[in-house]
């Protein structure tokens, strides 16, 4: 009996023990719990798909981990300015394709040719059509046409420059304006002052045609004849007033372009226009067509120089009716013949000076004050 007791006891014992383990356990088990999820990484988060990443390739680099920097590479600037789509890093998925990439910057040092700066494009067949434009730089005044000036020879051969002196005049130069466009050519006007106050409607009508404007003096004198070839201050007024009032007739840019009345060309004046920056232009081939009185004629006696000489600055005058009638005949032969149209134009324009404006107002002499009303509340057609 004893010895169960004994054993009893024994079994009691170890078995409070192993219940104390046992709670001992349960008690520390949060701050075990704890520590050890003090211990674990938080998960990163899963990769983003190629559509929805920012298309920063910096950004993108600069996020992801690294275990220490690394020196990126040197990238040239060019190489940078010649990427034009973004670079996509680590894709997981494919990147949908780029953008057609402009060309390089480099590759626009070389463009293609272009056609001939100036010349418009004419949609008639049959016409002419310019050859070539120039430009002329009037500084100091360089003088222009081999009947007195040999230095500037700038056409080739079957080259002609078309000239009209004397206008605007009524019929005559809009029939002139006429022929030349038809044929979708362009020409220079060396107009009268004078003449272009009386009718400035048909001055516009040059210039809006594109044709180049030069003047011819106010009042088409003979500047190498007194009074003026013995008082320059005259003989600049005429040639002033005649540059103020075609550029107010035009209402706009004129070229610094001038003929001197019958290709009278004074040594001090020709110097006095290089002060002003005005070329001079004399012709090398002179049609004479104010003595001729049929257009045939006018034909003939420019085709025949021309045909001698080969190329010309050729002079004419749009104040002459034969004239006016002879020009689409004439530009017939001359694409006939094989010549080609040569277009002048300045390269900037010239600067009237105050003075001489006022003095063109002030020939407005006629003028009334009491023409205050518009001409429609005016005159009223009745009857017609």
């Amino acid at each position: 009996m004893r010895i169960v007791v004994l054993v009893f006891a024994a079994l009691l014992t170890l078995g409070l023990a192993a219940f104390g383990v046992v709670a001992a356990q349960r008690t520390d088990a949060p701050a075990s719990h704890v520590a050890m999820a003090a211990k674990v990484e938080p998960a990163a988060p899963a990769a983003p798909l190629a559509s929805q990443r920012v298309a920063d390739p910096v950004g993108e680099i600069a996020q992801a981990p690294v275990a220490e920097p690394v020196q990126a590479p040197a990238i040239p600037q060019a190489a940078v300015t010649a990427v034009s789509a973004p670079v996509r890093v680590a894709q997981n998925t494919p990147a949908p394709a780029p953008a057609a990439a402009p060309a390089p910057a480099a590759a626009a040092a070389t463009p293609a040719p272009a056609p001939a700066k100036g010349i418009p494009a004419c949609n008639k067949p049959d016409a002419m059509g310019l050859a070539r434009i120039v430009e002329i730089d009037t500084t100091g005044g360089p003088a222009f046409g081999t009947e007195h000036f040999k230095q500037y020879d700038f056409l080739r051969d079957h080259e002609v420059v078309l000239t009209f002196d004397d206008g605007p005049w009524p019929d005559n130069t809009p029939a002139v304006i006429k022929a030349l466009t038809d044929m979708c050519v362009k020409a220079t006007f060396f107009e009268i002052g004078e003449h272009a106050t009386w009718r400035p409607d048909i001055a516009r009508m040059v210039s809006d045609a594109g044709m180049t404007i030069g003047s011819h003096t106010w009042s088409h004198k003979d500047l190498a004849k007194n009074p003026y070839a013995k008082d320059i201050e005259k003989a600049k007024e005429e040639i002033e007033m005649g540059v103020s009032a075609v550029r107010m007739s035009v209402g706009g840019p004129i070229a610094p372009f001038f003929r001197f009345p019958d290709l009278q060309q004074p040594a001090d004046l020709l110097t006095y226009l290089g002060t002003r920056n005005i070329a001079t232009f004399s012709t090398d081939l002179d049609t004479f067509d104010f003595k001729l009185r049929k257009p045939d004629d006018v034909v003939k006696s420019a085709m025949t120089k021309l045909n001698k000489n080969g190329k010309g600055i050729i002079l004419m005058h749009d104040f002459q009716h034969a004239t006016a009638e002879a020009i689409p005949e004439l530009l017939r032969q001359l694409k006939a013949g094989g010549y080609k149209i040569v277009h002048m134009v300045p390269k900037a324009p010239v600067t009237t000076l105050a003075k001489y404006d006022d003095m063109v107002k002030a020939k407005d002499k006629f003028s009334s004050t009491n023409n205050t009303r518009p001409e429609s509340s005016v005159v009223k057609t009745i009857s017609e």
